[in-house]
């Protein structure tokens, strides 16, 4: 059996398993071993977080990779997220205000079962010709540009394999991150637990109120991702295809301590001060614990992703942001395809020195634009009002720029990363600052005002335009300058919304007049009225657009 390889990748969960798929997809003649440290099969109810897709990483699984029929026939379709605010009727599901879809979404996503997932992965990436070495602990990785060593023990021996690639994709064990010192901070101190029960669990038939069973298309409410929101806090409830349930807990420490939830009979005491009505619909599962996890401070950064000496890092092993809007599918569908991209290059002889430092680039800052949507926003929670627009402007700038950019190969096109990123106040600079903005608009508000509602549903699509986004997502542009000017025009409608939305609020907190010409980049709930007109002056500034208000309409409550 030969130990050389043109890569090696070092963890076989979702990271690594999609990772050697889409290697061995693009060229069949690479050589790849997959080392995981799991002698056997993995559970049903695998000790893994990640089940919940989005649209990024669903279009990476079902169309990059051609796993579509697959993942219809094996696990379940993803009706969106789903969030109920209101927690002063916490005990009352049809009281809570409801953030959600009516009906189904145009874009498919999925509820991942992991341990069947990645079962099943397995033996594809076996029959595409990917030496998977099960049962091997890795002791050492030795990086060298003239080729790498991964010294490892399987049934108790040592082995050595070498390799022109190293990838890690061993989740939070990090090995090349821990090695290579790689670990940079979020300054995002966030917790998690969770667990899964036995059995099915549908929100849907928590309340006998036939009027809000209605409301919602019959089984939308069941296979979404639910989110029960509070102060600091959130709950989530996700249906797998075993039949199992997946519930998890997230929380900000400034407001619930990690003591209050660390072992399970603490959780259970938690939920029945915090969300009575879940754990009510628990007790009778207690007995029926098929797992239980704790992160602590779960949130981290790497200070690298991908080396010109042909190494880098993927998934967990380099950086976890939040599972809030479920993007960790997303994140490795974006590492992956900039890995799989420099390998295969370089595989046919390419110098890949600069798109591996332009692809470093992009992701550091991809990460860092995306950390203000989570960073301090736990406080917001509890806050219907606050977050019913949040959460749509969060989905409208997912959708509007991240996706088309996936969707038409954008983010390893050198031509329009240099287009989009390089050049000063380009449009990564303008998304970026408009986001972080916006981002401290929604503190500042929800710091102001917090009023209780109740018995109110949301749903997102009810919005015009973002009706418009999540039908377009499928849309492929037929050359870099239609994807490039389709990006500027949701940039445009994006500065638009955030303009609008920051009208209303001034406006009815500080009396500004409805027709403020608004500045984006620099509006400030802070700042006088004259401030405002000063900033509102200045070029950039935008005058109120009658179809954008209107469209934002379904979100005031």
């Amino acid at each position: 059996m030969t130990n050389e390889y043109d890569v090696i990748i070092l963890g076989g969960g979702l990271a690594g398993l999609t990772l050697a798929m889409s290697i061995k997809q693009k060229d069949a003649s690479i050589s790849v071993a997959l080392l995981e440290s799991r002698k056997d099969e993995a559970t049903t109810a695998a000790h893994k977080v990640g089940e919940s897709t989005v649209e990024l990483g669903t279009y990476y699984l079902r169309d990059v990779l051609g796993l579509s029929d697959y993942l219809e026939e094996n696990h379940l379709h993803k009706q969106g997220l789903r969030f109920f605010f209101s927690p002063h009727v916490k005990d009352k599901i049809e009281k809570r205000a409801e953030y959600g879809l009516r009906k189904k979404l145009y874009y498919p996503s999925h509820q991942i079962d992991r341990g069947i997932f990645e079962n099943d992965m397995t033996r594809m990436v076996k029959n595409l010709g990917v030496e998977v070495k099960s049962g091997t602990r890795v002791k050492d990785v030795n990086l060298s540009g003239e080729g790498h060593t991964v010294t490892c023990t399987q049934a108790n021996v040592d082995q050595k394999f070498n390799s022109k690639w190293v990838v890690d994709a061993t989740g939070r064990a990090g090995i090349l991150k821990r090695q290579e010192a790689l670990t940079k901070d979020t300054d995002h101190n966030i917790n998690a637990i969770w667990f899964r029960v036995e059995g099915d669990i549908d929100v849907a038939q928590w309340s006998d109120d036939e009027a809000w069973k209605e409301r919602i298309e019959d089984g939308i409410r069941r296979l979404g991702t639910i989110h029960f929101m509070g102060q600091g806090y959130w709950v989530w409830v996700i249906p797998l295809s075993s039949g199992n349930t997946s519930i998890g807990i997230v929380a900000d420490p400034r407001f619930h301590p990690f003591t209050s939830l660390k072992t399970i009979d603490k959780t259970y005491a938690w939920l029945e001060e915090h969300e009575p009505l879940c754990a009510k619909h628990l007790r009778e599962k207690r007995d029926k614990i098929l797992d239980f996890k704790i992160l602590k401070n779960y949130s981290y950064n790497s200070k690298l992703f991908f080396s010109p000496d042909q190494w880098g890092v993927v998934g967990e092993a380099g950086a976890f942001l939040d599972p809030f809007y479920s993007p960790g599918t997303d994140f490795i569908a974006l590492g992956n395809s900039w890995t799989q991209d420099l390998i295969t290059r370089a595989h046919v002889g390419e110098d890949v020195y600069i798109r591996s430092m332009v692809y470093n680039k992009v992701h550091a800052n991809f990460f860092e634009n995306w950390l203000p949507i989570y960073q301090d926003k736990y406080e917001l929670f509890d806050n219907a009002q606050v977050m019913a627009v949040k959460l749509t402007w969060d989905f409208a700038l997912y959708w509007a720029v991240p996706c088309v950019l996936f969707t038409n190969k954008g983010w390893t096109n050198m031509s329009v990363l240099k287009a989009l990123f390089t050049v000063k106040d380009s449009f990564g600079d303008r998304f970026s600052e408009l986001n972080k903005n916006v981002q401290k608009f929604y503190l500042d508000w929800g710091r102001k005002e917090n009023k209780e509602v109740e018995d109110i549903f949301i749903d997102p699509l009810s919005v015009s335009f973002m009706s418009d986004l999540q039908r377009d997502l499928s849309k492929i542009d037929d050359s870099d300058e239609a994807l490039i000017q389709r990006l500027e025009s949701n940039l445009n409608l994006l500065e638009t919304a955030a303009a609008e939305m920051f009208r209303v609020v001034s406006h009815k907190l500080n009396g500004t007049p409805k027709d403020l010409r608004v500045n984006p980049y620099t509006m400030s709930l802070d700042q006088t009225e004259a401030d405002l007109m000063v900033s509102g002056s200045q070029a950039g500034a935008i005058s109120p657009k009658h179809k954008i208000a209107e469209a934002l309409q379904p979100l005031w409550l």
